[in-house]
């Protein structure tokens, strides 16, 4: 069973999010997309894990959009 995925190059990290802090948001350009619209655009999204300015994540779905982090 293959699972399509497609790249995009973090550009900016958020800051950290989730009850306890576990999770990075961060802004991602997307490289690569079924839809050629979503080609170059500039979209949030929580990451778990290390990472970095520059690294290469795999999404599943390139539509989809992570909630604003609040500024307290």
């Amino acid at each position: 069973m293959a699972v399509e995925a497609w790249p995009a190059e973090v550009v900016e990290i958020v800051g950290r999010t989730g009850m306890r802090g576990e999770a990075t948001q961060v802004k991602v350009r997307v490289n690569d997309a079924p839809n050629p619209r979503d080609v170059g655009r500039i979209i949030t999204r929580n990451v778990l894990g290390p990472i970095r300015v520059g690294d290469i994540l795999m999404l599943r779905d390139t539509g989809r959009e992570a909630k604003r982090l609040n500024a307290r």
